[in-house]
């Protein structure tokens, strides 16, 4: 009979794990299968207890009520912070048959504070097989990046990361874009399209660009979407833009990006440029981007972008 599973959290379901034999299963090899998850269940048992028996209430900002027959942190309590049922929590420290979601696993990692490798360890143990890793966001741009914007003195050309925040940029960059005028932590190309005056009249016509550039960043959002600094930013410009606000808000704002940016420039007018974004890095987290013309207009516009006004 299929057990009752509490219900303060959907995350898990009765697992199958059982054997059964299908065809061509004959007797011995179900034994040996049925072998190693029983072996396995019973090392995640034990790496639950050991780990839970390392970490003190005051780590996890629980008083220290009476006197505690073993070391660590209860099975109630783990289970409380963790969002499950006592029940269901100790059945899967006792080696029960029961499944578990990745959203679990992650949520019991951080109460028993497991460091990567440990991360790695209890999912091979629950779901055999290894968690999506959790990136870090890069804010370093290797040399020889930095070498390669030095030499593409005409063609504008900077470094994103994953929050869209310009790392490293080109003169030519610099004199497109104004990161250089730009206070560190507003040097992030969402929040310069929304929020720079200068950038915004440079953009021709804005609302087809931004949408454009709005539509490529919900695609990285959705990728890390628990990311404080994102939130932070998306919040921040919702604050202060009522387009913005407008757009975040839709489930779909409809900007294609084909490959071209047209910008009106002081003394030239409008110039249309084509773009492209290479990225590199050994987790593909950094982004170069590349402009340049392909027509008649690269003239004029490489005179503008030596001219010193």
């Amino acid at each position: 009979m299929r057990s009752t599973l509490p219900a303060e959290r959907e995350c898990y379901n009765v697992s199958t794990y059982g054997v059964t034999r299908g065809d061509g299963m004959n007797r011995k090899t179900a034994k040996s299968r049925s072998r190693r998850l029983d072996r396995t269940r019973t090392e995640l048992a034990e790496f639950l207890h050991s780990r839970r028996s390392r970490i003190t209430p005051e780590e996890v900002g629980l008083q220290a009520s009476g006197r505690r027959r073993t070391p660590g942190l209860r099975r109630e309590e783990v289970a409380a912070m963790a969002g499950v049922g006592i029940t269901w929590y100790t059945w899967l420290e006792q080696g029960r048959d029961i499944g578990v979601s990745s959203e679990f696993l992650d949520d019991l990692c951080k109460v028993l504070k497991l460091d990567s490798a440990e991360r790695r360890h209890l999912y091979m143990l629950a779901q055999k097989r290894p968690p999506k890793e959790l990136s870090q966001v890069a804010c370093t741009v290797p040399a020889v990046i930095r070498d390669m914007l030095f030499r593409l003195p005409d063609n504008p050309a900077f470094v994103l990361n994953s929050r869209w925040d310009v790392l490293a940029w080109n003169s030519a960059g610099d004199k497109l874009f104004g990161f250089s005028d730009q206070p560190q932590g507003a040097r992030n190309m969402l929040w310069m399209t929304f929020a720079d005056e200068r950038l915004r009249a440079r953009l021709s016509p804005w609302e087809e660009q931004a949408r454009s550039l709005l539509t490529s960043f919900k695609r990285d959002f959705v990728q890390s979407p628990q990311d404080a600094e994102l939130i932070r930013l998306t919040e921040n410009l919702s604050s202060i833009n009522g387009t913005f606000r407008t757009w975040w808000k839709q489930p779909d704002i409809d900007g294609k990006c084909n490959g071209k940016r047209t910008f009106t420039l002081d003394r030239l007018g409008e110039v249309t440029l084509s773009h492209v974004t290479m990225t590199f890095g050994s987790d593909r987290q950094l982004r170069l981007v590349y402009y340049t013309s392909l027509d008649e207009a690269m003239k004029p516009f490489t005179e503008w972008l030596r001219s010193d006004k």
